[in-house]
């Protein structure tokens, strides 16, 4: 295992990791995609593809889609299931030496419950990443609303259905919430009076692309989420907005692609970053970004990472 830098070291609720630096869900697979590509021991943590109750076979193709500084996505969850994960991939995270933390997803919040309570018992799991950002089919609207909502959108839906979680596991939970609210401190605020030990922020902005000589949109599902680049100043001010609202840690993401762009988030109030649309160009731009780091602290004179959280002035 890499040797633990202690200016580096941060905690996540229960998870202990020594350095802020993760990747994040659905970028980086289940980890062993990666093996031969960088020093998966070198991190932080690794979030895993978000797994489901049942295998899901996703969304209709094209599923991504370039765009101006940045990329659409549109997969849909597609994953074997939960007892495929803690059978086939697993296995070769324990391995690995580092925090694991494996997101989930679930059309409702009876599923959201099972998942938790089956992953409190895998070996090898240190928390669980709770992505609401995904379609609530069955708990979504009332007879008054036409268009359905994420859980992530409803500070009640949210609330409802971390309790349950947390009710489900003695496991380090971190909640991703959307940016694609009004007033994302709400939605926060929810999550943590639910037991959330921790936020995750931003997941993708919705939004769309048309092919012009076709006419027709170039994703399968026609609207997607968009990451990378673009999107990093909205998700820097929806980092500092909950930092000053929410005393819980948070996990900031959104178009990190330089060791700067992490060290904005910390600055802005972040525990740990991850890197998500990065993963796909640069694949070791995470060990890279570990190792400016502590290069950043040690320059700047400054005792740990933790002198830099929030260090924004004004």
């Amino acid at each position: 295992m890499a040797k633990m830098n202690k200016n580096l070291s941060v905690k996540i609720g229960k998870i202990r990791m020594k350095n802020p630096v993760m990747v994040a869900s659905g970028t980086f697979g289940y980890g062993k995609e990666y093996a031969d590509l960088i020093d998966l021991k070198a991190l932080g943590a690794i979030v895993t593809k978000t797994i489901t109750l049942g295998p899901r076979i996703g969304n209709l193709t094209p599923r991504i889609a370039e765009t101006a500084s940045g990329m659409l996505n549109s997969i849909g969850l597609e994953n074997d299931g939960v007892e495929a994960f803690i059978e086939e991939k697993l296995p070769f995270l324990r391995k690995i030496g580092i925090p694991v933390i494996v997101s989930i997803g679930a059309e409702d919040i009876v599923s959201f419950k099972k998942l938790a309570k089956r992953l409190d018992r895998a070996k090898g799991v240190s928390g669980i990443e709770v992505n609401i950002s995904c379609p609530n089919l069955a708990d979504y609207k009332t007879k008054k609303e036409k268009q359905a909502k994420l859980f992530s959108q409803d500070k009640r839906l949210a609330y409802k259905a971390i309790k349950a979680v947390r009710s489900a596991t003695r496991l380090t939970i971190i909640t991703k919430l959307t940016p694609n609210v009004t007033d994302i401190t709400e939605i926060a605020r929810a999550v943590k009076d639910a037991g959330s030990d921790a936020v995750s922020l931003v997941n993708t902005y919705m939004g769309m692309a048309v092919d012009t000589d076709t006419r027709r949109p170039m994703l399968g599902n026609v609207i997607g989420g968009l990451s990378g680049p673009a999107i990093k100043p909205m998700a820097l001010k929806a980092v500092w907005d909950v930092y000053n609202s929410v005393d819980i840690p948070i996990i900031g993401m959104g178009g990190i692609m330089t060791p700067d762009d992490a060290i904005e988030f910390i600055i802005c109030g972040s525990t740990a970053i991850a890197l998500g649309t990065a993963n796909f160009v640069y694949p070791d731009k995470s060990i890279e970004i570990i190792k400016d780091l502590g290069y950043y602290i040690k320059s700047n004179k400054l005792k740990d990472i933790r002198a830099l959280r929030g260090s924004l002035s004004i």
